[in-house]
């Protein structure tokens, strides 16, 4: 005796809605959210003020008279940690503990006093 066959209910699913659902899903992936693009932008002033930053450091040159100088190196180094910060978030690779350490923010240097002319 041979079983009789169980029948399964077909459902119909219109092919437009079927194309919509597909195109939707496959955008949901593929789109990045307006963070991710605000985020990469802020990426991206970063690489271009490092680049000012290291620009004025070699075209700068300290004057005995001045008091205080710009500390483009401290200066430099804190928006290479806030760039890097960035992109860890862009594209973390797993979860590690965070950095605890924190940024300088005070980026005058005193002038050594001029030595006195023989």
């Amino acid at each position: 005796m041979n079983p009789e066959p169980i029948a399964m209910p077909t459902i119909h699913i219109p092919r437009p809605l079927i194309s919509i659902l597909f195109v939707s899903s496959s955008c949901v992936s593929a789109a990045p959210s307006h963070e991710q693009i605000a985020m990469a932008q802020i990426k991206n002033q970063f690489e271009i003020i490092e680049r000012l930053a290291n620009r004025a450091s070699l075209t700068t040159t300290p004057d005995a008279q001045e008091r205080y100088r710009f500390d483009y190196h401290q200066f430099i180094q804190d928006t290479q940690r806030i760039r890097r910060g960035v992109e860890s978030y862009l594209s973390p690779s797993r979860a590690q503990p965070r950095d605890a350490s924190e940024l300088v923010g005070d980026y005058r240097l005193d002038t050594p006093p001029a030595e006195p002319l023989p």
